[in-house]
């Protein structure tokens, strides 16, 4: 029998998840700065309810299935239609609602670099307002908490309203199901390239009517960029844009800009959209988001407005490990080795007491010689070992020994746990 997964799945291993569980702990240190409140959606939906939700493109990206009593079910792919379903069905919730969420999703698209058909997923989402504040608010979310994993990005901006009503003004186009297949077209362009796009949607879209969506899609910049570039008068939206800005400007987020080919995939964005890029890691999109509207009303709450973000916890976890900004994780440990079975006993009693106070230890636990106790000891990113030896730990004394200076001390066994510590503060 050949032991293999799934394809598209793979195992988490050590290092990659103390990555997951670092970000996972600056995510929800920023959620309790902006007063998120944290839950988890269900990781099965009905399949009913994903399709009817995130449009008719979504179906062949979900792992879905026949349960045992012949319902159509299937796995979250995103955290967003989940938080939606729940908000929508609390009437009793107060609003503004803001909701943060951190799991696992599952997505049946096809693998490649840094991009699996499992992976875990930050989210945030505020209920309840349908004003750009929301969106301003979500946005400096993004900002801060990349900030606080030390990624430097570019946060370009886009609104969805403007870029429809540029299609209708300009290319006379008002039909609302063939202006989403345009944002569908534009927002493959940098995946699959023009040609193949312009040959993908050769029956449905006007090759001149794209190539014109594609001239907008190609401005970027700053609001005074931007209008510069682009016939703003007529278009109400826009005023929603500079608005937007402002806000950002007031609240110190200085890392944006506007990028009129952010468009979005999914088919429930509606205003607002955004994504953050980090320049000097091509690993794509890190955060993306909007406003979405739709999906409420979809629910059935057209009080209730959305706006909100979600990434790729891996993705992000490769852009720190390219800056360089993950090796702080490996934590130091003491190691604890002995020269002889016949002084275990006190080798447990000093690593029990030494994880008691809250340090890292570990030690061996197969009865090794002293050299494989040492060769271990060095494979494990350990920074002091502490040296029980016969004839010295029955006067009470043990050896520790730094593996950074590669200095030896003699101290009695009660002082140790304060010489660790010592060591440990000035390493750091």
């Amino acid at each position: 029998m050949k032991l293999e997964l799934p394809r598209g799945m793979r195992d988490l291993e050590s290092d990659e998840l103390l990555g997951i569980t670092y970000i996972k702990e600056k995510f929800f240190e920023t959620t309790r700065l902006f007063n998120f409140k944290s839950i988890e959606p269900s990781p099965v939906e009905m399949l009913a309810t994903l399709e009817a939700k995130a449009g008719p493109t979504i179906s062949n990206d979900i792992y879905s299935f026949t349960d045992k009593g012949g319902r159509n079910i299937a796995l979250r792919f995103d955290l967003t239609i989940g938080l939606t379903r729940f908000i929508a069905s609390r009437r009793d919730l107060k609003m503004p609602a803001k909701i943060a969420a951190f799991a696992g999703v599952w997505r049946y698209d096809e693998p490649q670099a840094a991009r699996y058909r499992y992976f875990h997923q930050w989210d945030i989402e505020i209920y309840g307002s349908f004003s750009f504040e929301s969106d301003a608010e979500v946005i400096e979310f993004v900002s801060i908490f990349l900030k606080k994993l030390g990624l430097k990005v570019i946060i370009e901006i886009n609104d969805l309203q403007l870029t429809e009503q540029y299609i209708q003004r300009v290319l006379g186009v008002y039909d609302k199901k063939i202006i989403r297949e345009m944002l569908r077209a534009l927002d493959k362009v940098p995946k699959k390239g023009l040609e193949e796009v312009l040959k993908e949607y050769s029956s449905t879209i006007d090759s001149t009517q794209l190539c014109s969506i594609l001239d907008l899609s190609r401005i970027k910049g700053s609001l005074e960029e931007v209008k510069s570039n682009l016939e703003t008068k007529g278009l109400i939206s826009w005023r929603n844009l500079e608005e937007l800005m402002d806000s950002l400007k007031s609240r110190k987020v200085n890392d944006t800009r506007i990028n009129l080919g952010v468009v979005r995939g999914l088919d429930y964005y509606s205003g607002i959209v955004f994504e953050a890029l980090d320049p000097l890691v091509d690993v794509g999109a890190l955060v993306g988001g909007g406003r979405y509207d739709i999906l409420t009303d979809a629910f059935g709450r057209k009080d209730v407005g959305a706006s909100g973000a979600a990434g790729g916890v891996e993705r992000i976890a490769l852009a720190m490990q390219k800056r360089g900004l993950l090796e702080p994780l490996k934590t130091p440990i003491v190691y604890v080795a002995h020269t002889s079975l016949s002084v275990r006993k006190h080798v447990l009693e000093i690593v029990s007491d030494l994880r008691k106070s809250g340090i890292y230890t570990d030690y061996d636990i197969q009865g090794r010689s002293i050299r494989r106790q040492l060769e271990d000891a060095y494979t494990k990113n350990s920074l002091l070992i502490v040296l029980v030896v016969q004839g010295e730990i029955e006067n009470g004394l043990v050896t520790l020994k730094d593996l950074k200076d590669h200095t030896e001390t003699i101290l009695n066994v009660n002082h140790l746990q304060e010489a660790v510590c010592r060591v440990f503060q000035h390493g750091n």
